[in-house]
């Protein structure tokens, strides 16, 4: 036998040449594309955009067509004021998807990218940066600083934000320093004067003393701040007049006991409010040997008493409005005033005593209680927060927060003071210099809330009934966010004591209370704005202001102004307020998108969630004024950017993350990518963790399309598409087109109503599950191995460019620069090409024929899965394609599986399915293939494989595909 066989072997290698084993990898199709795997998005993002400049996108963007019309998202102007941060990311990100989406969706969706230039955060940045310089400069020098700095900003911002890959007309956006801008916003002021809804007036505003300003709400921020909270008493001037119920004694000193967090405002006390309906009680006290008799609230009686272990009685009883109808006054405890005891409706019984401090000078309420009562609107403090010459001797020239201690002592040693103690308290703080603001009786123009106008309701009123049914909120707390805030507003104050800003055109005469500012002169000053600017205001004379401005045709001139006018001896004054920059930016609806025939009212303003009381709110209320509508369709709101422990983020503090860092480390589509992952509803963590998992997930989406990419370098769409029929119902491709089909109507879904995250989800969950876990893996071995021109694998083929496609667009809003470069590359085109993917529309919904049955396939797929995993691990199989899988079931079960057979294998990535009825219940077992024949081509054991002509061991598949028998 041994003989025979090494006679043989001699013999054949005497007589016949020695075959060499074929190479078959130049046989195979193998993946080839230029879209590389490596995105180098910091080095190519730039490229892409200076292609989209040459192809000037922005412009063919709106000249192509638009079948679902127009839609305009209105800009919300962020301060030229220093290099974007991380919210300003989440801002115009997300602004930028929904512009992209909408224009993707068929809509016509310009984009006006907008400023806002005036304003305390500019000044306050450029007298910081001048010093002591600027205590030399006019206001018109200040002002010219000043518009340096915010045009050098802009200029700044808009590459930042256009490195971020966002699109709009950045080359025309909209400033409010601008003098058309200028103009139109004081357009609108003219139309507000003309309702009868601006007015001026000495009230308390919050004051900054740091910068010596007005503040509107909308530029407060509260944090928590520790004072002295006093319970002082007030003693009886007429005890002798007190309700009999109190059952006071004759000739016993009684005190009024008042509590308040703020002792510096007590030289300022006019009054003492009570609440009408309440019950107070006269009790006598004795604490640490002293006594005395007060008058407090029943319910809080024992609450005041008891912080100083006072033993304490009651002797009578009255209600509030019983003491203000005995006419009580009371003894200031350090001047000599007398003032009444009046009721409030604002007096609760929450904190303190029941009897309110009041202070018309120094409160909204207190105002209110001093309007009604004829009371002083007395202000004792100056505009740098120091007390006037008004103010006792010993407090003058102190500052209030000085003045707190001061005022405690002085009680103190008079005996007024019953007890003082810390007292922790949220306190409004001026947003820019993060300083404790003040109440401060001013002379201030304000825009009222409540007047009605025009034969209607007022401001609030219509603002309200406008936000109830005519405004879409996302999310939808955001409407009773807004309405809340709408109804517990006070009258706008929109002047301010600055240089920078846009003057509020007043001019005054040489009289107390003579004031011109009627519509007429405000349109004939902001015609001069038009031409000159707003600077024209303090360069320019009174009549030069008013050289358009005829009194005598103007039926709301006051009779001085006719006189004033004609009379050179007579001086006409500029008022030296500006506008609150709220109404700079509030006014955008008139002055971009009325003016710039974008139309009214737009579609969309979206801003973070402070913005209710802002931009949102401080639009709403002038656009009602002037047109009765609100300026927006549809209200969308995002959350705060915090750090990963939920903490606000802050440089001070160490936990920002910086966006020029995330440019260079990531690049933009990573950034943006993350931004479409947010639940923005509520506040946003961020952490550079969270941007390398970002970065993780592109990359699986980059890959997966570039695998797309790479098994169509054979395929033209054009001559080798092949169409799915009914047929191919039962095929894997028949299957993946009904998955790209649910794809399709989620990302429509997503977009349609700005649920960025749902696009994301359904994009990442379709790249890692639906493609790489089981279609590409299913399909991966017909792609390589099949005949290149196959029926079955151009029909993969055809579904392969199908679904490049629709990923490609569906990711388009999200991944700008990615999904251009991968259209690109799918149509063969260079970066000079003439089209662009964001030229396109996203992929259209679409019907598939395929087998209801596919569910029932899939679950089959994951039960003989479970079990190959487990079978492999037994019996270290390390190739899935050295096992194959037997099932045996029902009848029923095996007859519906039986017509998809021919993907089973394929499915589960193993060389045999078999399948075998009448068991009554299913069972899978693996089979151990590593002793039957290899293909040396695909690898693949499927009973086929033998010796073929060439010498190869080929399956009859292979064999077919290299053309050897």
């Amino acid at each position: 036998m041994t003989g025979r066989a090494l006679g043989g072997m001699m013999f054949g290698l005497m007589t016949e040449p020695t075959q060499e084993k074929p190479s078959y990898k130049k046989t195979l199709n193998l993946p080839k594309t230029r879209f590389a795997m490596r995105a180098n998005l910091v080095q190519r993002e730039p490229q892409f955009q200076q292609r989209w400049d040459k192809l000037k996108l922005y412009d063919r963007l709106r000249d192509t067509e638009h079948p679902r019309g127009r839609f305009v998202l209105h800009d919300g102007p962020p301060y030229a004021n220093g290099s974007i941060h991380l919210g300003h990311l989440l801002n115009k990100v997300l602004k930028d998807l929904v512009v992209r989406s909408r224009s993707m969706l068929g809509y016509d969706a310009p984009f006006i990218p907008g400023w806002d230039c005036h304003g305390l955060p500019i000044e306050h940045r450029v007298l910081k940066e001048l010093g002591d310089k600027a205590r030399t400069l006019t206001p018109r020098d200040i002002r010219k600083q000043c518009q340096k700095d915010a045009a050098k900003f802009v200029k700044l911002q808009t590459k930042q934000m256009q490195r971020l890959g966002t699109i709009g007309d950045y080359k025309n956006p909209y400033l409010t320093m601008d003098p058309a801008y200028e103009g139109a916003t004081l357009e609108v002021f003219a139309d507000l004067v003309e309702r009868g809804i601006v007015y001026r007036d000495l009230k308390p505003v919050h004051w900054s003393i740091a910068n010596r300003t007005a503040l509107a709400d909308a530029e407060l921020e509260y944090a928590d701040r520790e004072d002295t909270s006093i319970y002082v008493q007030f003693e009886v001037a007429n005890p002798q007049d007190l309700p009999a119920g109190l059952m006071a004694r004759p000739g016993l000193p009684i005190s009024l006991m008042i509590w308040t967090t703020t002792p510096w405002t007590i030289p300022a006390n006019l009054a003492v409010a009570a609440a009408h309906a309440a019950i107070y009680g006269l009790y006598r006290y004795e604490c640490d040997g002293k006594s005395g008799a007060a008058i407090v609230a029943d319910e809080l009686a024992e609450k005041v008493f008891s912080q100083v272990n006072a033993s304490y009685d009651r002797i009578g009883e009255c209600t509030g409005q019983q003491l203000a109808d005995a006419h009580i006054t009371y003894k200031h405890p350090f001047i000599e005033r007398e003032s009444p005891l009046v009721t409030a409706t604002h007096v609760t019984l929450e904190d303190g005593t029941g009897l309110v401090h009041t202070a018309p000078g120094h409160g909204t309420e207190d105002y209110q209680v001093g309007l009604q009562h004829k009371l002083a609107i007395y202000c004792p403090v100056l505009a740098d927060g120091t007390f006037d010459d008004t103010a006792p001797a010993w407090l003058q020239g102190k500052d209030v927060w000085e003045a707190n201690s001061l005022v405690v002592e002085h009680l103190r040693e008079s005996g007024h003071l019953f007890h003082d103690q810390p007292f922790m308290h949220s306190y409004p703080h001026d947003w820019r210099s993060k300083t404790p603001v003040i109440f401060r009786a001013t002379e201030q123009w304000f825009i009222g809330v409540n007047q009605p106008f025009d034969g209607g309701g007022s401001l609030r009123d219509r603002a309200l009934a406008e936000t109830a049914d005519d405004v879409t909120f996302i999310p939808e707390w955001g409407k009773n966010r807004m309405r809340g805030m709408l109804e517990s507003r006070p009258d706008w104050c929109i002047s301010r004591q600055r240089a920078w800003g846009l003057p509020i055109p007043a001019f005054f005469g040489p009289e107390k209370g003579q004031v011109l500012l009627t519509p007429a002169s405000v349109r004939a000053v902001s015609q001069v704005v038009r031409k000159r600017g707003s600077d024209a205001w303090f360069f320019a004379d009174a009549a030069d202001l008013l050289a358009d401005y005829d009194p005598a045709t103007d039926p709301d001139a006051p009779d001085w102004v006719k006189t004033a006018i004609n009379d050179q001896q007579s001086a006409i004054t500029k008022g030296t307020d500006i506008f609150d920059v709220w109404f700079d930016s509030g006014s955008s609806w008139h002055a971009v998108a009325r003016q710039r025939g974008l139309g009214f009212p737009v579609d969309m303003y979206l801003e973070g969630s402070d913005q209710h009381r802002g931009w949102f709110q401080l639009s709403l209320l002038p656009a009602i004024g002037v047109t009765g509508k609100a300026p927006f369709k549809t209200v969308l709101t995002h959350g705060f950017m915090v750090d990963k422990n939920g903490h606000k983020m802050s440089k001070s503090v160490g936990n920002t993350i910086e966006v020029e860092d995330l440019m260079k480390d990531l690049g933009a589509d990573v950034c943006r990518w993350w931004v479409a992952s947010l639940n923005t509803d509520n506040d946003i963590k961020a952490d550079i963790d969270i941007f390398r998992h970002a970065g993780e997930e592109y990359r699986k989406v980059r890959n997966t399309i570039r695998f797309l990419l790479s098994n169509l370098q054979d395929f033209d769409v054009k001559t080798d598409r092949r169409e799915l029929t009914a047929d191919d119902a039962n095929t894997i491709d028949a299957w993946m087109a009904g998955e790209l089909a649910k794809l399709i109507e989620n990302v429509h879904l997503g977009y349609e109503t700005y649920r960025f995250r749902r696009v994301h989800e359904a994009v990442f969950h379709f790249c890692n599950e639906t493609l790489s876990a089981v279609y590409l893996a299913a399909t991966k071995d017909r792609l390589y191995c099949d005949r290149p021109d196959s029926d079955r694998r151009r029909r993969t083929q055809t579904l392969l460019f199908d679904t490049a496609d629709a990923l490609i667009r569906a990711i388009a809003p999200i991944l700008v620069h990615t999904a251009d470069e991968a259209f690109l590359a799918l149509h063969g085109q260079e970066m000079n090409a003439d089209t662009c993917i964001h030229l396109e529309h996203l992929p259209e919904p679409r019907e598939a024929t395929l087998s209801g049955a596919w569910p029932e396939v899939m679950a089959l797929r994951d039960r003989a899965l479970k079990t190959l995993e487990q079978a492999r691990a037994a019996h270290n199989i390390d190739n899935p394609l050295d096992a194959g899988i037997s099932v045996t079931t029902t009848d029923a079960l095996a007859e519906r599986m039986q017509p998809f057979l021919h993907d089973l294998a394929d499915l589960c990535g193993v060389s045999r399915f078999n399948l075998t009825s009448g068991a009554e219940a299913e069972n899978i077992t693996i089979d151990d293939l590593r002793d039957q024949p290899r293909c040396e081509r695909s690898w693949k054991r499927d009973g086929t494989v033998k010796p073929r002509s060439d010498g190869g061991m080929l399956t009859d598949r292979d064999a077919e595909a290299v053309g050897v028998s």
